[in-house]
């Protein structure tokens, strides 16, 4: 291809010479000399588009126009309009030189049919419609475009307009005033307008990248970019705000927010650009099929994005794991308070059913046995064992908070410390998941104060605030509590975390405990 290119150069001139040769005889340079301009220029940039930008169909096109321009002066006034067809073909395909559409490659027909009918052109009314017709349909194309294709069709609407205003232009002139002397001075304009023509369509294949340089750029940008912005830039980019990037993970596509992807089906009209690394898919774009029409464009756009894609996938990969996590801790949350339900349950209707029965025999003997004072202390142990058996059940599952709500319990909870507890409770309006979890806070605080604080006494203050309850538990014992491996601290704090709630302790050496933890009010249990 490229031994042609070079061999049209010099047959471009020859052709240009010999043309001029045969229909002016060199008589007249005012003559021939605009002419043979208007056809070297054409020929001359469409041969630089077409090296510098060989994979556009653009430059060859002009080319063709410069050597069709020349044909009239070769075979006569039959070839006089033959230029016309590759430049109206040029410029509704322009800046690629491919037709995407049925409809454009039909004018482009009625294009080439006309400029082989000299009579057509050469009729101002036929001029006027053909003109109108071609500037209708690359507006349309422009219309109906997304993205980069439609930054593209403005160039081919502009070009298609330039070129229908030029021949309206002088049609207009021919109407008005049919005298020899317009006519020349049209001629002449329509000359220089397609030596500028040829020009600027050459400059604007060669300084305009045609959004590769903005697809590129989106690298840099996309490198700070999250998996939010990666797919706010790529649909600005492309022009397509329906775009969607799903991430690739073994059960399949999922979006940025780590909600499964359905890819759209055979036929549809979206279309699924699959983006590669190493081989192996990572990401998807999901979006119009009229965007990405560019195998070129689709290559650039997966190397840019793959960085991004692979690092929002990671992403979307882990607030997804993190999200099965937290579900997973609210589960054995409330696994945990089931299976105390359970066993405070069968505590009551087994073991201390059984002691309560003993309890009521050991009394009837009591009353008529000898040794009544051994009976008695029989009857003592009993109910410490009960009383110890209940205090039991009541750590395992808070039943006071069934018959009485919370603030029943935790008064039950003070009045068995050995501590003094100084209660300090406003109203709390919350699901039984919420009481359950503040008695927890409270109990086990009240534990560590017991064994390990050496207190007078402990506070226990519990309030809503800002749609969250505040629960905070003081004492003025020793302090130096910590957050230890296996602690019963350590296990509140998961408790408090997996409800999304918020755990806070303080407790200087010397200066006494003060713990304190904010949970939801609409504390979800799955």
């Amino acid at each position: 291809m490229r031994a042609l290119r070079l061999w049209l150069w010099p047959v471009g001139a020859a052709v240009g010479l010999a043309a001029e040769w045969v229909y002016f005889d060199f008589e007249d340079w005012g003559d021939w000399l605009p002419d043979l301009a208007t056809g070297w220029t054409l020929i001359a940039c469409g041969l630089v588009a077409w090296a510098l930008r060989p994979e556009s169909r653009s430059g060859p096109l002009l080319a063709a126009t410069g050597f069709a321009w020349f044909a009239a002066n070769l075979v006569g006034d039959q070839a006089l309009y033959l230029h016309r067809g590759p430049l109206i073909h040029l410029t509704l395909s322009y800046p690629y030189g491919r037709l995407g559409r049925p409809l454009d490659r039909s004018v482009v027909a009625i294009g080439y049919g006309a400029a082989l009918v000299p009579a057509v052109w050469s009729s101002e009314i036929a001029t006027f419609a053909l003109s109108a017709l071609f500037v209708a349909v690359a507006g349309h194309g422009y219309i109906r475009a997304l993205g980069r294709e439609r930054r593209t069709r403005l160039a081919a609407l502009g070009a298609t307009a330039f070129v229908s205003a030029v021949l309206v232009g002088t049609a207009t002139a021919r109407l008005a005033s049919p005298t020899p002397e317009l006519t020349d001075a049209t001629l002449l304009a329509y000359e220089a307008a397609l030596c500028a023509l040829a020009v600027v369509l050459l400059a604007g294949l060669v300084l305009e990248p045609w959004a590769r340089t903005r697809v590129a750029d989106l690298v840099v940008d996309l490198r700070q970019a999250g998996s939010g912005t990666l797919r706010d830039a790529l649909a600005q980019a492309l022009g397509d705000p329906t775009l969607e990037i799903g991430y690739r993970l073994d059960r399949g596509y999922v979006d940025s927010e780590g909600r499964p992807l359905v890819l759209p089906a055979e036929g549809s009209d979206r279309n699924v650009t699959r983006i590669d690394q190493d081989g192996k898919a990572i990401a998807v774009l999901v979006h119009d099929a009229a965007v990405l029409g560019d195998p070129g464009l689709s290559d650039a756009l997966a190397r840019a994005a793959r960085l991004a894609a692979a690092n929002a996938r990671l992403q979307a990969e882990v607030r997804l794991q993190l999200d099965e996590l937290a579900e997973s801790r609210r589960r054995l949350v409330h696994a945990g308070d089931e299976e105390r339900r359970r066993l405070e349950r069968r505590l009551h209707e087994t073991v201390e059913r059984r002691l309560t029965a003993l309890a009521d025999r050991l009394e009837e003997a009591e009353r008529g046995a000898a040794d009544a004072a051994h009976l008695s202390r029989v009857r003592q142990q009993l109910a410490r064992a009960l009383a110890e058996l209940r205090d039991l059940a009541a750590g395992l599952h808070p039943g006071d908070i069934e018959a009485g709500g919370l603030s029943a319990a935790l008064a039950s909870l003070a009045a068995r410390s050995p501590v003094p507890v100084d209660l300090r409770i406003t109203r709390v309006s919350g699901p039984e998941e919420l009481e359950r979890a503040t008695y927890f806070v409270c109990s086990e605080a009240l534990a560590n104060v017991i064994k390990y604080a050496n207190a007078s006494r402990a506070v226990i203050t519990i309030e809503e605030r800002a749609e969250r309850l505040h629960v905070e538990i003081t004492d003025d014992g020793v302090g130096g509590a910590v957050l230890g491996d296996g602690s019963g601290l350590s296990g509140l704090a998961d408790r408090v975390a997996a409800l999304d709630g918020t755990f806070q302790l303080d407790s200087p050496s010397g200066g006494g405990t003060r713990l304190s933890v904010e949970l939801p009010l609409r504390v979800q249990i799955p």
